[in-house]
């Protein structure tokens, strides 16, 4: 018999570590029997055989499997055969892609002999077939996910053992010492709790010579890939020694789930809320005492200056408060001191405006005593009217936010908005696991997650402008709490940051706007206008005020720099 007429085809086998241990049915060798004696009967010729052994069938960045992609795109074979869909994968949005999608494109008839699956024929029952084995994958990470929690419940480690510890030779589940490297780290707590600071102590490692973590873990567990043992330094850095000091595993407790898998289709790493974390207490030997534990806890952050206490740093009110309206970043103080004055020449400027940053804001800068009084005279207007006026004031805000098919139309606004809020998250998230996974160039996932987060910036903006705008007893009730609180005020001399906090919520700083054909850079003495918004607790932004006019900036401020 002639093999040059006969089909030629590859062969892919697949078995999961899971599967390997439920038995015989599945293995390598079984699946390899079933392919060749299909072969024979049809008269196929196989040519290669792929195989990944121990793999996910959710994973499909198989060696095995992209190594046969990469040699079917060359064009000798036009045949793919599998024992059945699962050896394919198990994702089911992924195996139907490949089975129905890809292999039919170019051309390649792909057989999965025990599902009777065909590509030249009609596939009927293929997507129940591509969801029961999907249902196999979540089963089985369910099955993970209970066995974790149940290890965890029972104060096992089945985590990568922290520094300073490794894994009992004789229960692979408890901690012990590590002779190496749990004296350094009995030293960091040492240095801490005398009060020296993380700083200092990562200064003192590496001058010692001391391997840091990441290093150590390469060069003595192994297990690591070339470009992740690349990525390990011979430096300390201090927030890896902060990291070790705010680690009870050293007092001898166990501490796990402090994050976890997104789904079990993602590899993204989410964080837990604290009350959802696995503690157990007294699993292993502990590497220092409560009390040197304890010390170091209270010595950490001590050696960062309080500027409160200085009198020479400008203190802003408005921190936290005081936002760029272009980019949403806080507004921090700037500024210089020209000729014994200070007040003169003190801004608020964005913090965001850096050209190191990506994305950077142009800037938007408001010298600070212009925007004390303007918040002051705004917030004394509403303090002087009188019940009547407030009750007016109130009726004028609730008409002017619209009918109620407006306010159908804004209320479904909103939840389109939050509803695609949602599902960008989601698309990021995907993104994200894409590029990972290798099927999404860094460059273009750069661009398209750019574009993603641009809008969710837009909807955040619109989902702020609609906030608070709903008629009916909500928005009554809230006029009624902010004027309850108005009447215990009469009128402000100075704005301090406990009135601030007291009426509001936000402040929106926009950029300065020149005169038709004026540049500032050319023109400083020219003045200017700028949109102020203030948005008040309980009842949000009250009807849209005009640009406020501001006078030129002194000239010795025209360039601050940041303290």
């Amino acid at each position: 018999m002639r093999t040059d007429t006969l089909p030629l085809a590859f062969d892919y086998l697949r078995l999961s570590d899971e599967e390997a241990n439920a038995g015989e049915s599945s293995s390598i060798t079984n699946q390899r029997k079933i392919i060749k004696s299909y072969c024979e009967q049809h008269g196929i010729v196989l040519v290669r055989e792929f195989v990944d052994d121990g793999w996910s069938g959710g994973n499909f960045e198989r060696p095995g499997f992209q190594e046969m992609l990469r040699m079917l795109e060359k064009g000798q074979v036009n045949m793919v055969i599998t024992k059945d869909l699962s050896r394919l994968g198990r994702d089911m949005r992924e195996a139907s892609y490949y089975a129905e999608q890809y292999f039919p494109e170019r051309g390649i008839r792909y057989l999965a002999i025990a599902d009777n699956f065909d590509t030249e024929q009609e596939n009927i029952m293929a997507p129940f077939q591509f969801a029961m084995n999907e249902v196999y994958l979540r089963d089985g990470s369910r099955k993970v996910k209970d066995v974790l929690r149940n290890k965890r419940e029972n104060g096992e480690y089945c985590a990568c053992p922290p520094y300073g510890y490794r894994k009992d030779p004789r229960d692979k589940t408890r901690l012990t010492p590590d002779e190496m490297a749990a004296p350094i780290v009995q030293r960091i707590f040492s240095q801490a709790a005398k009060g020296d600071s993380t700083r200092k102590i990562a200064l003192d490692l590496t001058a010692a010579g001391i391997l840091p973590p990441l290093k150590y873990r390469v060069l003595y567990s192994g297990n690591f890939k070339e470009e992740g043992a690349a990525r390990a330094s011979d430096s300390w850095n201090y927030t890896t020694v902060k990291r070790i000091l705010k680690n009870p595993v050293y007092l001898g407790h166990t501490l796990l789930g402090k994050t976890k898998k997104a789904s079990f289709k993602s590899k993204k790493k989410v964080p837990v809320p604290k009350e959802g974390w696995a503690v157990t207490k007294n699993t292993h030997p502990p590497l220092v005492t409560e009390i040197d534990f304890e010390r170091a806890q209270q010595n950490l952050g001590r050696g960062a200056k309080d500027y409160s206490a200085y009198e020479h740093v400008r203190k802003s009110i408005f921190s936290g408060i005081a936002v760029c309206a272009k980019c949403g970043h806080s507004l921090c103080s700037c500024g210089t001191v020209y000729k014994g004055e200070r007040e003169k020449y003190w801004y608020l400027s964005c913090t965001h405006q850096r050209k190191d940053i990506r994305n950077s804001c142009d800037g938007v800068r408001i010298r600070y005593s212009d925007l004390i009084e303007l918040v002051r005279q705004d917030l004394n207007a509403l303090l002087a009217l009188s019940p009547s006026g407030m009750e007016e004031l109130a009726r004028k805000v609730l008409k002017e936010s619209g009918s109620e098919e407006a306010q159908k139309a804004q209320k479904l606004q909103r939840e389109h908005g939050e509803t695609r809020l949602a599902t960008i998250d989601r698309i990021i998230t995907k993104l994200y696991t894409d590029n990972a996974e290798g099927r999404l160039a860094d460059d273009r996932l750069g661009h398209m997650v750019e574009s993603l987060e641009k809008e969710a910036q837009g909807i955040k903006a619109m989902l702020r402008e609609t906030a608070g705008k709903d008629n009916g007893q909500k928005a009554e009730d809230r006029f009624a709490k902010f004027f309850s609180l108005a009447k215990k005020y009469s009128f402000l001399e100075t704005l301090d940051r406990d009135s601030l906090l007291a009426f509001v919520e936000r402040i929106e700083v926009g950029p300065k706007e020149l005169p038709p054909g004026v540049e500032k850079t050319t023109h400083r003495s020219q003045p200017y206008r700028q949109s102020v918004r203030i948005f008040y607790k309980f009842i949000g932004e009250l009807p849209p005020a005009p640009l406020k006019d501001f006078p030129r900036e002194p000239d010795a401020a025209s360039n601050p720099p940041l303290l």
